[in-house]
C-alpha cells in the first residue's frame, strides 16, 4: 500500500513538472521570456515540485497512520477485564490440565490446536517438542491465560482457570517467551521488573541463569544500565547474555510455575549445556514446562509431549519415546542425531 502511494506521488510530481517545463519552454521559444526569467521560473518549478512531493508524502503518512490508529482505537474500545473478579488462589499449585482443548483465532476456520488433553503436575519437569507450527507456543499462551480456548477448558487444581482472579493466576506463572525484551533500564530493573528490587535476589537469579561471570565484571553490578539508548556508559549485551537475563527475570519472580520457550536458542553449546546442568537447581520443586526444538535437551525431563499439526500425538519419557521406532519422536530424534553426526565429521 505504501509503495502504491509513493508511486502515485512520483507520478503526479513528474506530470506537474513536465507541464510547467513545457509551458516555460514554449514561452521561451516564442521569445516571451528572457534568460533571466527562464532561470527564475526553473527555480520556482523545482521549489514547487519539492513542496508538492513533501505534501503528497505527508498525505501518504496520514493515510497509513489512520489505518494503524484504527487498530489502536479498536483495541481501546474493547471492554476492560476486571483482573480482581473471580476466586482467589489460596491452595498450592497441584495440576494444570487441558480438557479436550481446541483453539482457532477469531474470524478464521482453521484450528491451531485440536482436541488437546494433557496434564502438568507440580514438581515435575515437562518438555513439549514438535516441528515449527505444531502449536507449542499457542499451547503456552493458552496456559498463561493470554488466549481462551475455543472449545474445551483448562483447569487449575480442578477448577476452570477462568473462575480465578486473573491477577492471582498471572502471579503463579513465570514465563520466558521466544520474543522476550531487554529494556533500556538497569540490569537489576530488567531482572526484577521493578524499580524496587532485592539486589541479593537479583544476583542469585543471574547466577542460576549462568550470568555470574559477566555480572562480576560489571563495575556497577545491578545498577549497570543496559544499552546506550539513554546513557553513554550503558552496556550492550549479546543475544545469549540477553537470554540469560530473561531467564533470570523468570527465576526472580519465584512463581510456582516456570515456563521456558526455547530458552537456549541464542546460546553457544557450552552455555546451553551449563543451563541444562543448572535446570534442576533453577526450577527446584516447581512445575516446569520446557519447549525446545533440540530433543537432546529434553532427556532430563520427567515427561515429554510430542505435538504435530496442532495435536498431541505422543507422551512419555525419552527412553520410551525413542524406543517407539514408528513414532514421531523417534523420527525427529534420529534426524537431529544424524545432523549432529554429520556436523561432527565435517569438523574433523
Amino acid at each position: 500500500v505504501q509503495g502504491s502511494y509513493a508511486n502515485l506521488t512520483s507520478g503526479i510530481s513528474v506530470f506537474v513538472s513536465g507541464l510547467v517545463y513545457l509551458f516555460v519552454g514554449l514561452k521561451a521559444l516564442a521569445g516571451m521570456f528572457s534568460v533571466g526569467n527562464i532561470v527564475q521560473y526553473v527555480g520556482s518549478i523545482n521549489q514547487f515540485v519539492s513542496g508538492l512531493t513533501e505534501f503528497m508524502n505527508q498525505m501518504t503518512d496520514l493515510k497509513m497512520n489512520r489505518e494503524a490508529l484504527g487498530y489502536y482505537f479498536d483495541y481501546m474500545e474493547m471492554p476492560e477485564t476486571n483482573m480482581e473478579d473471580g476466586l482467589p488462589i489460596t491452595d498450592a499449585i497441584g495440576e494444570i490440565e487441558f480438557h479436550d482443548v481446541s483453539f482457532r483465532y477469531p474470524g478464521t476456520d482453521s484450528y491451531i490446536l485440536q482436541h488437546l488433553s494433557v496434564t502438568f503436575s507440580a514438581g515435575k519437569k515437562a518438555a513439549i517438542v514438535g516441528m515449527n507450527g505444531s502449536g507449542k507456543t499457542t499451547l503456552i499462551k493458552l496456559l498463561c491465560g493470554l488466549y481462551r480456548p475455543t472449545e474445551g477448558k483448562i483447569t487449575l487444581n480442578g477448577k476452570d482457570i477462568q473462575e480465578y482472579k486473573y491477577a492471582d493466576y498471572l502471579k503463579q506463572i513465570a514465563v520466558v517467551f521466544q520474543d522476550f525484551k531487554i529494556f533500556a533500564y538497569t540490569l537489576g530493573e530488567n531482572v526484577a521488573g521493578n524499580t524496587r528490587l532485592d539486589e541479593k535476589k537479583v544476583e542469585e537469579s543471574l547466577a542460576k541463569a549462568g550470568f555470574k561471570a559477566r555480572y562480576d565484571r560489571l563495575e556497577k553490578k545491578a545498577e549497570t544500565y543496559l544499552t546506550k539508548e539513554y546513557v553513554t556508559d550503558g552496556v550492550d549485551v549479546s543475544g545469549g547474555e540477553a537470554q540469560k537475563i530473561a531467564i533470570a527475570r523468570a527465576l526472580y519472580k519465584d512463581a510456582p510455575i516456570v515456563i521456558l520457550d526455547e530458552p537456549t536458542a541464542a546460546l553457544d553449546p557450552i552455555s546451553e549445556f551449563d543451563i541444562y546442568v543448572r535446570f534442576n537447581q533453577m526450577v527446584e520443586n516447581k512445575m516446569a514446562i520446557f519447549i525446545s526444538h533440540r530433543l537432546s535437551s529434553c532427556k532430563f525431563c520427567d515427561e515429554i509431549a510430542v505435538m504435530d499439526s496442532g495435536r498431541m500425538i505422543q507422551t512419555g519419557n525419552h527412553e520410551s519415546l525413542v524406543a517407539d521406532k514408528k513414532g514421531k519422536y523417534y523420527e525427529l530424534w534420529n534426524a537431529q542425531a544424524q545432523y549432529y553426526k554429520e556436523e561432527q565429521e565435517c569438523t574433523i
